[in-house]
């Protein structure tokens, strides 16, 4: 097959044009490279402090605050009693009760109470205000999810409006959770502890069929009390349809992030650990076999298959007495390096951590940015800039602003796409010269995204070649990407390998009217019409683009094995190309000896089904599904690997069945049976590829299911 290289859209092709139209044909020549270099890594400055917010007004042991979806500036804070409280951050509007609850909200003990709020999105227009608290029905306790609406734009709230929407009994009086948020989705979702008492004696966070030890995902939008949203894990069956997420203790207090719009969760420790997870639809967060990523109780062992297991976590050290309250996303501008980390802290001892990337390695790393607050920090609040605020539970309670502790550093690393030296200032969608465009034989499945490829190296320097086939790109290269949904430029990615040796990622979101896109400090999602488009965080950038797996991915000799025509008609062999005009140093010519490498197949060419099918399974899961990966369970999908030795093939799975009965990891002869189809046709949270994709890529599994389907066994 005969493809095109550098004739992309927006890709010049390196070249010198003859001095005249006779004199021969284009003579392709190393472009130089003044500008395209990688550059220092990003500067990350958590240097904080708390200050008074909203002019050091107090209140008696508020648990919640919370901006109303409005333009006026008010806020909103309660109290555990009952009470519910506004005012406006002017310094001299007094503060007016909103409502008082006490004749229905019971507040017997430390846990109960008024526990959580959440304004309707369209407040403005509906009036309404949802509420999670504990009441009693006789002697029994309860947890109630209560709808009160507004008249008065939140001037107050009409008491006679109160509808209950969901009881829960409970069965002690502790872990009843109590927070509320609404999702980007529009649903509200409603966060429930394990019962109480200790240890989860009923066992209800893996019971699916109870709501307890839960994270609900309710519809309210229709008028009655709730519909259940028809993705829930158990919308149709298998257990509570109103479940979203299962195997939590105390979740205390969870947000989304309103760039991204993942759920982060603080979820309340038995004794030894406290935990931080990213909630996902479908997730098994461990309680009460896990506290934290450890067993609960080691002396029995635990299983753990299926089970998420915390972003972060932290243990409780000499006694004491350690409570996690999990915290927003910060998306402020007064902390630029703080910008896109989760935060939480600790109610007792009152320190406040970050969940942030480390700069090498991309993976997890939490900092605790303010180590001794002292202050109890008991909830969170944020207002629409993104600036964030802590709670403080105390007789004379404050709100307490997160700040700069000093002037932020300035950062050189490339704000915008147009800064990188990689692409023409004045089209920023055009490469610079420097820019080697490149295609690939097997893709990436992207969710229908359109890309185009290219790296640029240093001048100076060469490529070389690993012994498995990588090509080995020098330090100071960069390789880019941008991605296209439909006609619109999304994103621009980046790999840039870093003055020590190692390889970061960067994400660039294209503004609207396409003239230049925006550094991404953390993930982020837009909505599009097959679905969500993620934009990845630095860590999800390397998960991917990992050390096991050489970090540039589709830069290899067998994905570059491939066919090329310029534009005066010349057709060549796309490595020997590179190695003429002094790009790659490659000691066989391609096109000399064509048996030197073996080129990956195209997923719609002729090569035997077997060889499309291992190839499209190598590209789009072997980066973690290897020895040294970060795939869980011991299966090696490169290549290069025998059937037999993929540890996939006649296998019980080990993370999940997908709630098919006697189901396999592979069962030769029946895709359906096989998780490795399941997973793929998913689009749940057993989804494979786990990260950046939402979208059922229709022709790869067609071709991995007839695969499966033609084997008669595993050798």
């Amino acid at each position: 097959m005969t493809l095109l290289l550098a004739l992309l859209p927006g890709c010049p092709l390196p070249s010198v044009l003859p001095d005249s139209a006779d004199s021969g044909p284009y003579v392709d020549v190393r472009p130089a490279n003044p500008t395209c270099v990688a550059a220092a890594r990003p500067i990350s400055t958590t240097d904080l402090v708390l200050e008074p917010a909203f002019s050091g007004r107090t209140f008696s042991y508020p648990v919640g605050l919370y901006a109303p979806p409005t333009p006026d500036g008010w806020w909103t804070v309660i109290r555990q009693r009952g009470e519910i409280y506004r005012f406006q951050d002017d310094g001299t509007t007094d503060v007016e009760e909103i409502v008082a609850l006490g004749d229905v909200v019971y507040p017997g003990g430390s846990e109960e109470g008024l526990l959580g709020l959440a304004y309707a999105p369209d407040f403005a227009t509906s009036g309404e205000v949802y509420l999670n608290y504990t009441a009693l029905e006789g002697t029994q306790l309860q947890s109630r999810v209560s709808r009160i609406l507004s008249f008065d734009g939140g001037l107050s709230f009409d008491l006679d409006s109160l509808e209950v929407l969901l009881t829960v009994d409970q069965p002690y009086s502790n872990h009843n959770g109590g927070n509320l948020a609404f999702g980007p989705d529009g649903y509200l979702y409603v966060g429930f502890g394990d019962g109480g008492s200790a240890g989860d004696p009923s066992g209800n966070g893996q019971n699916a069929d109870v709501l307890l030890g839960k994270m609900l995902r309710l519809d309210v939008s229709g008028g009655g009390p709730y519909t259940i949203p028809a993705d829930n894990p158990f919308a149709s069956e298998g257990g509570a349809p109103e479940v979203y997420a299962w195997g939590l203790r105390n979740p205390w207090r969870y947000f989304f992030d309103p760039e991204s719009g993942e759920l982060w969760a603080g979820d309340v420790g038995q004794g030894t650990y406290e935990e931080f997870d990213l909630i996902e639809r479908g997730g098994n967060y461990g309680w009460n076999h896990m506290e934290g990523m450890h067993c609960y109780k080691p002396q029995n062992g635990c299983v753990t298959a299926g089970m998420i297991l915390p972003v972060s976590e932290y243990p409780q050290v000499d006694g004491e007495s350690a409570s996690i309250v999990g915290g927003p996303v910060y998306r402020g501008s007064r902390i630029p390096g703080l910008v896109g980390a989760p935060l939480y802290a600790d109610v007792y001892t009152g320190t406040i951590s970050a969940v942030t990337t480390d700069a090498e390695s991309g993976a997890w790393v939490t900092e605790q940015v303010l180590p001794n607050t002292g202050i109890q920090i008991v909830s969170w609040g944020q207002d629409e800039a993104g600036e964030v605020y802590a709670v403080e539970y105390a007789a004379d309670g404050q709100m307490w602003s997160l700040a700069p502790g000093g002037e932020p550093a300035v950062d050189p690393f490339p704000a915008r796409l147009s800064e990188t030296g990689c692409f023409e200032a004045g089209n920023v969608a055009q490469p610079v010269p420097a820019m080697l465009a490149y295609d690939v034989n097997m893709a990436l499945w992207s969710d229908e995204a359109e890309k185009e490829r290219w790296f640029a190296i240093p001048d100076g320097t060469t490529v070389t070649v690993t012994d498995d086939g990588r090509l080995d790109l020098p330090v100071g290269s960069v390789v880019a990407k941008h991605f296209r949904l439909g006609e619109q430029l999304v994103e621009t990615r980046l790999l840039m390998r870093h003055d020590d040796g190692d390889w970061a990622g960067y994400s660039y979101r294209w503004n609207e009217a396409g003239t230049d896109a925006e550094l991404l400090p953390w993930s982020a999602a837009t909505e599009w019409e097959a679905g969500t488009w993620h934009y990845p965080s630095r860590a999800q950038c390397l998960q991917c683009h990992a050390s096991v797996s050489g970090r540039t991915l589709g830069l290899t000799t067998a994905q570059l094995d491939r066919e090329a025509t310029f534009p005066w008609g010349e057709t060549v062999n796309v490595l020997s190309r590179l190695a003429r005009i002094g790009v790659l140093d490659l000691a066989t010519d391609p096109e000399a000896d064509p048996d030197v490498v073996t080129a990956m197949p195209t997923l719609e060419g002729d090569a035997p089904l077997d060889e499309r099918a291992r190839a499209y399974l190598a590209v789009n899961c072997a980066h973690c599904h290897q020895p040294g990966g970060s795939g869980l369970g011991a299966v090696d999908l490169r290549v290069e690997t025998p059937l037999a030795s993929t540890g996939l093939c006649g296998l019980t799975p080990q993370n999940g069945d997908l709630d098919v009965a006697g189901a396999l990891l592979l069962d030769p002869g029946r895709p359906e049976n096989s998780v490795l189809s399941l997973r793929m046709h998913s689009t749940g949270a057993y989804r494979m590829p786990g990260i950046g994709s939402e979208v059922v890529d229709t022709e790869g599994t067609a071709v991995v299911d007839a695969w499966i389907a033609s084997l008669l066994g595993c050798e």
